[in-house]
């Protein structure tokens, strides 16, 4: 068993990454029925919540169904996160996760997301002032570092341990990095190993297949793993990778009627939350994996992603499962 503070999860669990634009409350409940064991929110800027911004304050949004779910916010002014943190309190996630790891540009450049890489002082002394200021788990998610010459994650990871962050979850590449190249998971298994941490360990980045995540398991010896690209438009990919380490087997994939299915529910759940217009345009994303694999799709995917009446997209999804109904075409292996 794992904890996160008081919280007790599986052995090994699966949790679903924090993806801006991604992991809002349709799709955690979708990777939530699928098998994720902790689902987070999209990244929160703290500076947005306090000036009570709409897009900050919607992302709080967080239902019952989802727990135990951990709201992500992101900063690097300690009066900022702390008043956010405040904010976050009042819709009563189960756990709070700070961002030191998002690349992109404009979280950087106002040192926040990785840009706090360059500045551990700082990342230690935000996670401790945090962590004082509230009754709930505080969790981090980081990168390996800033870059290559600057890979500290094994002290950083002890420092933030001894301030009483609960739980680590790193991502196997640089700032530097972006998401290019292979994630190196030896260094996050290094923290890991390190003799004196006693706070969960998660690896993330790359795993795509149920076989990554069981030689994160049973080769880098982590205790658990977290879950981002791999799950966009596809939440099966935690109950695949649960049925793996039970049986050594593929769990057999969906039906292209059932993806079909799955993604008409999406967008349904979308339209409620966020309205027809924002519902239609946020889950284009995640067509192109729903249907992942089927021959002279591009036809089909046009009006999917084109169309900004989900009228035509609803219906665009009739075509595809009339014509394909009951085929399966795998996404594994």
């Amino acid at each position: 068993m794992v904890k996160i503070g008081n919280i007790e999860l599986p052995d090994f669990p699966l949790l679903l990454a924090p993806m801006e634009d991604v992991s809002d409350p349709p799709f955690r409940a979708l990777c939530k029925e699928n098998g994720a064991d902790v689902v987070y929110t999209e990244f929160i800027s703290s500076e947005g919540l306090i000036r009570d911004a709409a897009k900050s304050v919607m992302k709080l949004d967080i239902y019952e169904k989802e727990r135990p779910v951990g709201i992500q916010i992101f900063g690097a002014n300690l009066d900022s996160m702390l008043r956010s943190v405040e904010i976050v309190e009042k819709t009563k996630p189960d756990i709070i996760d700070i961002n030191f790891g998002c690349p992109v540009k404009k979280v950087v450049s106002k040192g926040a997301g990785a840009g706090i890489l360059k500045d551990v002082d700082l990342m230690v002394s935000l996670t401790e002032a945090m962590v004082k200021h509230t009754n709930l788990p505080i969790t981090v998610k980081t990168r390996l570092g800033w870059d290559h010459d600057s890979i500290r994650i094994v002290e950083v990871a002890e420092r933030l341990q001894d301030v009483g962050c609960k739980a680590i979850s790193i991502h196997g590449r640089t700032r530097a990095q972006m998401y290019k190249g292979s994630a190196d998971w030896a260094p996050i298994s290094e923290v890991k190993n390190n003799q004196r941490m006693h706070i969960p360990v998660f690896g993330n980045g790359d795993v795509d297949t149920p076989e990554k995540a069981m030689e994160m398991r049973d080769r880098y010896g982590l205790d658990g793993c977290m879950i981002g690209r791999a799950a966009i438009g596809y939440p099966w990919f935690f109950n695949e990778v649960k049925h793996y380490f039970k049986t050594g087997e593929y769990l057999e994939v969906p039906t292209i009627a059932q993806r079909t299915e799955m993604a008409r529910r999406h967008l349904q759940m979308a339209i409620d939350w966020k309205g027809p217009i924002l519902g239609v345009f946020e889950t284009r994303r995640h067509y192109t994996n729903y249907f992942k694999g089927i021959p002279h799709f591009k036809e089909h995917r046009m009006k999917m992603v084109t169309s900004d009446d989900a009228k035509d997209v609803f219906a665009a999804f009739d075509e595809v499962e009339a014509k394909f109904g009951d085929t399966r075409i795998p996404q594994i292996g």
